[in-house]
């Protein structure tokens, strides 16, 4: 379910057709007219709406590249949809649901997402062996920057909230491992004033 016109003209310009639409009596939008209060009581959002859709899941075969970001137990519905968000505006071409990963198509992710979720690719995944090019586990504070990787065709991995990526995941066969010797981005300095690169 989508609530609030923004994301459903984000599920209109993506070609989704609502399998139900509803809208507030008298607001000129499009759907089943109904009043205002049968809306609110249907709706996730503490303000109410004036518009909600109802959609089919969508998912892929199978995620694909040349760019693919991977979700390894992200619980949070909420980091679902900001992470759709980002894969959305860089211009991933899929994103990959793993194990213990929230429900894209919850509400929660769905608002998150601010109509990502009708844009970029989605496909479960049950084992890693299954993502599009190389691997690159993103791993908090270690690791080149990603600029310096090279990489025609990669899907980047990315870890629970809590945990981050499990060592058999990061140290995968084929896996861009982080570098430890390897200061991050934010602490290198350059030569002159000392100011982050």
């Amino acid at each position: 379910m989508a609530e609030g016109e923004d994301l459903l003209a984000a599920a209109d310009a993506a070609g989704w057709q609502a399998v139900q639409r509803f809208c507030a009596a008298g607001s000129g939008l499009t759907g089943t007219e109904v009043e205002p209060g049968v809306l609110a009581s249907a709706s996730e959002l503490g303000s109410g709406t004036r518009a909600l859709a109802v959609y089919d899941e969508r998912w892929a075969a199978a995620p694909v590249g040349p760019l693919c970001v991977y979700l390894h137990e992200v619980h949070d519905p909420g980091n679902v949809g900001t992470i759709l968000r980002s894969a959305d505006a860089f211009g991933a071409a899929s994103v990959a649901i793993g194990p213990g990963t929230a429900d894209p198509f919850g509400p929660k992710a769905v608002r998150a997402s601010m109509g990502a979720v009708f844009s970029v690719s989605l496909a479960r995944v049950a084992e890693i062996d299954a993502l599009p090019g190389e691997t690159v586990a993103l791993v908090a504070g270690r690791g080149a920057p990603l600029d310096e990787l090279a990489l025609t065709e990669a899907t980047l991995l990315i870890g629970s909230e809590r945990c981050g990526l499990p060592d058999g995941i990061v140290n995968r066969r084929g896996s861009r491992r982080p570098d430890p010797d390897r200061q991050p981005l934010a602490q290198r300095r350059d030569g002159g004033d000392g100011g982050a690169v």
